[in-house]
């Protein structure tokens, strides 16, 4: 017997139609045949000629059917369905700037308020189109499926203190009312190990402090009074009028499933990002290079 035939990936699926690739998914829903193998799509060469050659569609009738000894061929599984027009992020300014600037060009996407954590359960869940995430949060999958990152900006995250005075310094944290974060925030790696590399115990400091959900939170804590010190972006100290220390530089932007990168909203997503509106916008706010932005990445 012959053996079967090899199953097309779907970039080799966009060179036989000479399409680009985030076409492909476009053409998925409109029923171009196509079969799950673990977290990605294969596609039958012959089937997808087929389908090419009927003008989009399947014939309906005609097909000898399979000698009974035969096994019944794999069921073509339908596209799922889209995503709700939802990001989960944490309020990072440079989202605000992106989602306003979408809604300009006609699509609406509402923010759900989440941390890293939370944002990637509900990716998972497939409850929102996309999930705020930074260096050290990048998955390469969110449960079975591949994710990739629509990269936005690279920003500076640091102490903020009381606007008028000195920069903070790790030294102050000793007697200072600190606003940090919960250990599972990723900007809190920094601080603590800044902290042991200065002879600190993180935890001695930690102790004392308000672990707040948001770099926004932890901002205005510091703007109202309620701390001396916080952990957040030096984007938000500088709205707020704060003074800021660096601790990193780290990358942000939208973890989306790589199925959804042919998504409408997807690709209007990218195209404002990479616009030069929006990199203008983005580079005017202090501690954001917007350089790259709108770039699809696959992190390993």
């Amino acid at each position: 017997m012959a053996p079967p035939p090899a199953l097309l990936k779907t970039d080799e699926v966009a060179l036989l139609l000479r399409v680009h690739p985030k076409h492909v998914y476009r053409l998925l829903r409109k029923g171009l045949p196509a079969r799950r193998v673990g977290s990605e799509w294969r596609f039958d060469r012959a089937d997808v000629m087929q389908w090419a050659k009927a003008g989009g569609r399947m014939p309906g009738a005609g097909a000898p059917a399979a000698p009974p000894e035969a096994p019944a061929p794999p069921a073509v599984v339908a596209p799922p369905a889209a995503a709700a027009p939802l990001v989960a992020a944490n309020g990072d300014l440079v989202v605000g700037i992106l989602l306003r600037q979408l809604a300009s060009a006609g699509v609406l996407l509402g923010l759900v308020p989440a941390d890293r954590e939370a944002g990637v359960r509900l990716l998972d869940a497939g409850q929102v189109l996309a999930a705020g995430c930074h260096a050290g949060g990048f998955p390469t999958h969110v449960g079975a499926e591949r994710v990739a990152r629509l990269h936005l900006v690279t920003r500076e995250v640091g102490l903020v203190g009381r606007g008028g005075g000195r920069p903070p310094r790790l030294a102050d944290l000793r007697r200072a009312r600190l606003a940090s974060r919960p250990p599972t925030a990723g900007v809190r790696g920094y601080l603590d190990r800044a902290l042991a590399a200065a002879g600190q115990d993180p935890e001695a400091v930690h102790a004392r402090a308000a672990l707040l959900g948001s770099h926004l939170e932890v901002a205005c804590a510091v703007a109202a009074g309620r701390a001396d010190v916080g952990l957040a972006s030096r984007a938000w100290a500088a709205r707020l009028g704060l003074t800021f220390t660096p601790l990193a530089r780290e990358p942000y932007g939208l973890l989306v499933r790589a199925r959804d990168l042919g998504d409408p909203r997807v690709v209007k997503a990218c195209e404002v990002a990479q616009a030069a509106a929006f990199r203008a916008e983005a580079g005017e706010v202090p501690g954001y290079d917007a350089a790259g932005a709108g770039e699809i990445r696959y992190d390993a």
